[in-house]
């Protein structure tokens, strides 16, 4: 479903999913050339993650196993609680593994901060992160994010996993959510 087909709902298309899969080949190629011969575990942040994850990970030539872990700080809101809960926790041990988190976007930061910091005490060689996107205006923690796709404006942005009370994750592009959806 393209973010047009919803226009009701959207005021805007901010990244196409055609620019989306150029930018994930491009930054596929920079993670194979970083960690090669590196044991690297990719780490995807529940559910937002999971359209990223996807395309992503079929980008990279070096093998990489997957692990997922379920974090919430939002609820049903449209804002960052700041306070994070473990709704799944990983399978991998971490210790002397090369993480690379894939994270959908970055709001706040506060949930990836929580994030790094877990994984730290985890025994982790290193930790890094990609994240498809980032609102600068909107962060509340400075997050060294080494691999971006595209940074955007501080709207609310649904599609390619992003969602709104469960609902838009589908949508191929990147798209402001109207406001009368969720005022």
């Amino acid at each position: 479903m393209r973010a047009a087909e919803v226009h009701s709902d959207i005021t805007e298309v901010l990244v196409t999913e055609e620019q989306i899969l150029e930018r994930l080949k491009e930054i596929a190629a920079q993670v194979d050339a970083d960690y090669a011969g590196k044991d690297l575990l990719l780490v995807g942040v529940l559910k937002g993650a999971i359209m990223v994850m996807a395309d992503f990970s079929r980008a990279l030539k070096l093998v990489a196993p997957i692990d997922w872990m379920a974090v919430s700080s939002y609820g049903k809101g449209t804002k960052s609680s700041g306070v994070v809960q473990i709704r799944k926790d990983l399978d991998t041990d971490l210790t002397g593994k090369h993480v690379l988190i894939v994270e959908d976007i970055i709001d706040s930061g506060l949930t990836l901060s929580w994030l790094l910091e877990n994984f730290e005490s985890r025994g982790a060689e290193s930790i890094e992160v990609f994240a498809l996107l980032r609102k600068p205006d909107a962060a509340k923690v400075e997050v060294n994010c080494r691999y971006v796709g595209f940074d955007i404006p501080n709207d609310f942005v649904v599609g390619y996993g992003l969602d709104y009370a469960e609902r838009y994750r589908n949508l191929r592009d990147v798209a402001v959510l109207a406001p009368h959806v969720y005022s």
